[in-house]
């Protein structure tokens, strides 16, 4: 509901030679000219005009609230302007502040219509993303401290704005979520299946085409070249942007609420056919004119076509919504452009209140506790280097291997074992350890499901496994267990995670272990243990586990030795070892 604009009365002249001129007026019009000179002045005390002093007051408010709100949130704001958004899957997040306050601009006159009626309820709203804030900068996540920013705003709108204001502008508050990049965890599984669900569909459409194609698990096997789909062409670099556009869409478009939701959630299907549909088109490509039709200039021109071909068809899919409805697509889409005075109109109606006075000294109140307390300094536990971890562990003897540097460089891994072991003459055993000393903003360890299967191997089988008779106390280990395939090769896989002696074989509650140690340890240090062995032809998975399973309990001794327990001894992060 939109309230009425109130009227605004032209002051009555206050010059000596405006009264004189009244009272020269006939006697018959004097007791109106009588009642207008009492009634002006009895305005002008009951509403006075604001002072210099009292006009600065909201500003000087507002000014103390946005200071305050970038040096709390500066960490998390810095890394996700300068480094997240630099990926090519969030690059359009930068446009997403700007289109946000032009959705408040398409309210800005409706907004001048309402009586605000700033809450003391929006200023709890600050204060949950404020504790948020705190656990963010603990727990050493910046996603929780992301989404608190974004509260924050949220908080602020609802202060100032009050209930009804900050409704009227929710699709604006709704739209800076898409600024936000995904946790790593869900990113890294979204990608990973969309790489399968791209790489199905893209076969089909070569097939369709008459080019015998034969999948893999995310490779593409055309005879004489091979495709892996790798996680950049999941699909994700269109599928973020596309949501936000379709968002986007859905607002602006003037047609019926399921046409508003079905733009929306279209451009999910419409990412997924079309970068199916691109990596299609690539192996037809290939498989006429060579290899080179699936890289370089060529392959990120490709990419930039299915783009705006995305865009395409969700501007088809309005145009059709608005024949539906009877309308033309200018009419139905109107990219409105309000007139710039009812958005400078709104600067002019901030007041003092008791509520954004009391969130400005929540702000700063924050911002000095913040400045004052400070963050401990993180431990990291003392350790041996894995550089010595054995190569010959009861019968077993082992070489180290060499990973690949840019995996490496991903990974960003503090120390790390990549070895082969092999005992007689039976199928060898490879071990992967990588060790994170701290686990903090940016970095933590990269979990195998997001990348089992790949390169070609099929996923069978997926659970858990125990081992028996793990360890000095012969307790049974709990570990994840995978069965891979690709024609008619097979190997078993076994991983977990150990967070500071506690074994944990899910990604998000090794999410959960980091942040618990950092509030209570300041430790956040953990590594992932994975050991892969060949199923041989013929040979049953039940001796490829016993093999696993013998070989687990023999390192498990060095295990516990090179990777930091519970008990350990403990220096500040900064300081050399």
């Amino acid at each position: 509901m939109q309230a009425d604009r109130p009227e605004i009365c032209d002051p009555l002249p206050l010059s000596d030679k405006g009264f004189v001129h009244n009272l020269s007026r006939p006697i018959a019009r004097a007791p109106r000219l009588q009642n207008q000179a009492v009634e002006k002045p009895l305005q002008a005390i009951t509403d006075p005009a604001p002072g210099p002093g009292s006009a600065r007051g909201p500003w000087i408010a507002a000014g103390v609230i946005a200071l305050g709100l970038l040096l709390l949130f500066r960490s998390g704001l810095s890394q996700m302007v300068f480094s997240e958004w630099l990926s090519p899957e969030y690059n359009h997040a930068y446009f997403i502040p700007v289109v946000a306050v032009y959705l408040v601009w398409l309210k800005a006159a409706d907004l001048g219509r309402q009586t605000w009626q700033p809450t003391l309820a929006g200023v709890g709203l600050v204060l949950v993303a404020l504790l948020l804030l705190l656990l963010g900068e603990l727990s050493a996540v910046y996603t929780i401290t992301h989404y608190a920013f974004v509260l924050a705003i949220w908080g602020i709108a609802w202060t100032v704005l009050g209930t009804r204001g900050a409704l009227l502008i929710w699709t604006a508050l709704v739209y800076l979520l898409f600024m936000v990049p995904l946790p790593d965890v869900i990113e890294f599984r979204l990608s990973g299946e969309l790489q399968l669900i791209s790489s199905a569909l893209g076969v089909a459409v070569i097939r369709a085409f008459g080019v015998p194609a034969l999948l893999q698990g995310n490779v593409i096997d055309l005879g004489v070249y091979q495709l892996q789909v790798v996680e950049a062409c999941s699909g994700l670099r269109y599928l973020f942007p596309l949501m936000s556009f379709g968002f986007l869409s859905a607002v602006l478009f003037h047609g019926r609420t399921w046409q508003r939701v079905c733009l929306f959630l279209s451009a999910i299907p419409i990412t997924v056919l079309m970068n199916s549909f691109r990596i299609g088109v690539i192996g037809i490509l290939v498989d006429r004119f060579g290899s080179a039709q699936a890289e370089g200039f060529l392959h990120l021109f490709e990419g930039w076509v299915v783009f705006m071909a995305c865009l395409g068809l969700l501007f088809l899919e309005i145009l059709l919504f608005a024949r539906w409805n009877g309308q033309k697509f200018a009419a139905a889409f109107g990219l409105d452009m309000p007139p710039a005075g009812d958005l400078l109109a709104l600067f002019a109606r901030p007041r003092l209140t008791t509520p954004v006075t009391a969130l400005a000294v929540l702000v700063v109140a924050a911002t000095v506790v913040s400045a004052g307390i400070g963050r401990p300094e993180d431990v990291v536990p003392e350790r041996a280097s894995l550089a010595g971890f054995p190569l010959r562990v009861v019968d077993w003897r082992g070489q180290f291997t060499a990973p690949d540097p840019a995996q490496l460089a991903q990974l960003k891994v503090t120390d790390h074992v990549a070895a082969v072991y092999a005992r007689d003459d039976r199928a060898p055993v490879d071990l992967w350890i990588a060790y994170y000393e701290s686990q903090r903003k940016g970095v933590s360890v990269h979990s195998p499901r997001a990348c089992l299967p790949g390169g070609g191997w099929r996923q069978d089988e997926f659970g858990d496994h125990e081992l028996k008779g793990v360890g000095v106390d012969g307790l049974p280990l709990k570990v994840n267990r995978a069965v891979l395939s690709m024609e008619k090769d097979r190997v078993l896989v076994y991983y977990w995670f150990l967070q500071q002696g506690y074994v944990v074989r899910n990604e998000f509650a090794v999410k959960g272990y980091i942040f618990w140690n950092s509030l209570t340890k300041n430790r956040t240090d953990g590594a992932l243990i994975r050991v892969i062995t060949t199923v041989a032809d013929g040979e049953a998975l039940s001796a490829a586990d016993q093999r696993l399973g013998d070989f687990v309990r023999a390192i498990d001794p060095s295990l516990n030795y090179f990777l930091p327990q519970q008990s350990t001894t403990l220096r500040v992060a900064s300081a050399a070892p």
